[in-house]
């Protein structure tokens, strides 16, 4: 058996894409699009964990994906959703999103709004590829309740904390971090916002808001 691993991943560490001057900011976590990096490909089944910024008006026009499950998680702002199986819905701060590409769909995202949006979109990737496109969303998700994707191995545990707070680690043979905002410590590291860790075998640690403040955290825990 392996011996558990932690290994750190610093926003500033991300790569930067996007277009700027439309309005789009990306930060990602993984190689990504022009910036390809063999030693990043995943984590288990995570293939993507992109910050995502659009100025008003701002968005990505229509654009095909396939064979990976999409999971976004809003920050600030509202996001317009259309996609080519006929879902037009609006993501809002605490709602999650997921669309399952299947063995293909399109879709559009944008800011309609009039102040910036800020959002999280990972990627998995399936058990199975192919199949049916499929969509979903959940309002208003309560930290109490993890959200399953049994398609892709995992479940997502979105954790709010008080300062001082601490909050379980789910024992998993992979277990994705990603700090939304406020300061947290996991295994004697210090994270702020869009800082990541990644987790190999966890098993009984703890992660606790830190700083003085409240802390938004997601936590992916996925199998072997």
């Amino acid at each position: 058996m392996r011996a558990p691993t932690t290994s750190v991943r610093r926003s500033a560490d991300r790569c930067p894409g996007g277009d700027p001057a439309a309005g789009i900011e990306s930060l990602h976590a993984f190689s990504f699009g022009s910036h390809y990096d063999p030693d990043n490909l995943r984590f288990g089944a995570m293939l993507a964990c992109n910050e995502e910024r659009l100025a008003p008006g701002a968005g990505f026009d229509e654009h095909p994906h396939s064979h990976t499950e999409i999971v976004t998680w809003v920050v600030e702002g509202e996001l317009t959703h259309r996609d080519s199986a006929g879902h037009a819905t609006v993501v809002r701060p605490g709602d999650v999103q997921r669309l399952s590409a299947a063995a293909g769909v399109r879709h559009v995202e944008r800011n309609d709004g009039d102040v910036p949006l800020v959002f999280v979109q990972m990627w998995l990737a399936p058990r199975d590829p192919g199949g049916e496109p499929a969509y979903e969303i959940v309002r208003g998700i309560a930290d109490s309740t993890p959200y399953a994707l049994p398609e892709a191995g995992a479940l997502l545990h979105v954790r709010r904390l008080a300062s001082g707070e601490r909050t379980a680690v789910p024992d998993a043979a992979h277990v994705y971090v990603h700090v939304v905002r406020g300061q947290v410590r996991l295994d004697g590291e210090g994270l702020g916002p869009g800082d990541a860790a990644r987790l190999t075998g966890a098993r009984g640690q703890e992660l606790a808001a830190d700083g003085g403040g409240p802390a938004e955290v997601l936590m992916w825990e996925m199998g072997g």
